[in-house]
């Protein structure tokens, strides 16, 4: 990879058991550089967690949604406004307001698994 890549993954945390932990370490163990965010957590496997995606002053190039629709709804225009590359909603995440809104800014997104994404080079 001759350029690194920058993910955030918002609804991070630091239980090792859910999965937005695992995929902040796979996507750390593959070299991109990861920003965790959630209001509530100050550091994830090392890494600092930002309180929001506004406070991110670097270009995204993926957000890896791990919330609910309706918590991911509320940061719809926080989205949009950082324009990022895609926008990747793992299971459980999907959001037909937020994809609205994301297709009206022209913003790419999927229903996909980030880890599965990972483990098969197609991330």
């Amino acid at each position: 990879m001759s350029e690194q890549r920058t993910v955030a993954v918002l609804g991070a945390s630091d239980n090792p058991e859910r999965y937005a932990y695992k995929a902040i370490e796979k996507l750390a163990g593959k070299g991109f550089a990861v920003i965790p965010v959630n209001p509530a957590l100050k550091e994830v496997l090392g890494l600092q967690v930002l309180p929001s995606l506004g406070e991110i002053d670097t270009k995204l190039d993926t957000v890896s949604v791990y919330l609910s629709a309706q918590r991911s709804t509320q940061l719809a225009a926080e989205i949009v406004a950082i324009k990022p590359g895609r926008v990747i909603f793992n299971p459980g995440a999907e959001n037909p307001v937020l994809e609205t809104r994301l297709d009206e800014a022209g913003i790419p997104w999927m229903h996909a698994c980030t880890l599965v994404l990972l483990a098969t080079d197609r991330f």
